[in-house]
């Protein structure tokens, strides 16, 4: 164990000085350039929709091979590439110092930038064009979401920092799955699998009734569109802890595509999602065919549901039989259903039946 932990430890250091390393050449090309009387031209992967590529080996989008120049003899360019810099420079100093800053504060800390950004979306922008330009995450950056993370229940034992906790033991909440996810330690899990809902509700329903025991597995609680720090955790416990990892959210397409994006990564983060997606994934409901067998209690489609099926049904992370026929079906349908849809047979239905049959535990 203290081999292990030790390891890591190194292994973090390594990955610090290695992104210090990349921002600091970052800057040095720039000033090469001018000292030899030339135009900062900087190279960028391109991340436009023209360059994105659905590896079907890998079963996740990537980046192709097209590049961007960014160019000080631009005028439009000058502020993006200037704001690049600074961002560059920010997060140069948190590595250095070891620090972590929201994405939010930086977009206030560039105030004193003379070039601020103008709105929250320009600053994630220029900070995800840094991590594409240098080959590091956002989280090596020291930029940290704001959003308050998912949570984890069951027998899995981290260490965060100094503190050790068991999900088990850190409340009927669980632990906070952290911003800085590959910073903390997977020391022990008892656990044989990973379910993942999408409701805090339905989370709060599976910890109540002890579903962590019943199943043997870890729950989390995905609180909608997972975040990226959630996606690399769920990543990390089926790579590093071997554990099979099964989704299941709301009957509807935004919860087949909460739980693909889960599986196959996200077209805007094709850059990260080696480090995000986890493939062997599997989807368990709500389907349309769970709608039909359970008789669940639904609501009509609307036209933007109707609308977002069809357009995920020519997405390439849909094209196998099982999300073709669910899609199609619940287009014939035309109904939707939320997890808690099973109330209707008691509260602890979901937990006594729904699960276990999905789970091949009866």
């Amino acid at each position: 164990m203290a081999e292990e932990v030790k390891h890591e430890h190194t292994h973090k250091e390594q990955r610090r000085q290695y992104t210090y390393n990349k921002l600091k050449g970052f800057g040095e090309e720039i000033i090469e350039e001018i000292q030899k009387n030339k135009v900062p031209n900087l190279k960028i992967p391109s991340r436009g929709t023209g360059n994105l590529v659905y590896d079907r080996d890998k079963r996740y989008y990537v980046l192709g091979d097209r590049v961007g120049r960014r160019s000080l003899g631009n005028v439009k360019q000058i502020r993006k590439l200037g704001q690049m810099v600074y961002t560059a420079n920010f997060c140069k100093d948190l590595v250095q110092r070891d620090k972590t800053a929201t994405i939010r504060e930086m977009y206030y800390i560039s105030e004193g930038w003379g070039i601020e950004f103008n709105t929250q979306q320009e600053s994630n922008t220029v900070g995800e064009d840094l991590e594409v330009a240098l080959g590091v995450t956002r989280e090596d950056l020291g930029l940290m979401p704001e959003e308050d993370g998912a949570s984890v229940y069951g027998d899995i034992t981290l260490l965060d920092g100094d503190y050790e906790v068991n999900a088990t033991r850190a409340g009927k909440s669980g632990y906070t799955i952290s911003p800085t996810i590959d910073q903390v330690e997977l020391l022990e899990c008892g656990a044989e699998r990973v379910l993942a809902v999408e409701t805090m509700g339905m989370f709060h329903r599976l910890v109540q009734e002890n579903a962590h025991e019943r199943y043997n597995c870890l729950i989390i609680g995905l609180k909608g569109q997972a975040a990226r720090a959630t996606r690399r955790f769920i990543k990390r416990l089926n790579e590093e802890m071997g554990l099979p990892v099964y989704i299941c959210n709301d009957g509807d397409p935004w919860g087949f595509h909460i739980g693909q994006v889960i599986i196959s990564g996200s077209a805007k983060l094709a850059h990260v999602n080696h480090d995000l997606a986890t493939p062997n994934a599997k989807f368990i409901g709500v389907t349309a065919s769970d709608i039909i067998n359970y008789e669940l209690p639904t609501d009509p489609l609307k036209d933007i549901d109707v609308l977002r099926l069809k357009e995920l049904s020519k997405d390439p992370r849909y094209q196998t039989p099982f999300w073709q026929t669910e899609i199609k079906k619940m287009l014939k349908l035309g109904k939707k259903a939320e997890q808690q849809s099973f109330s209707k047979y008691g509260l602890e239905y979901v937990v006594d039946t729904y699960f276990p049959e999905k789970l091949g535990l009866n």
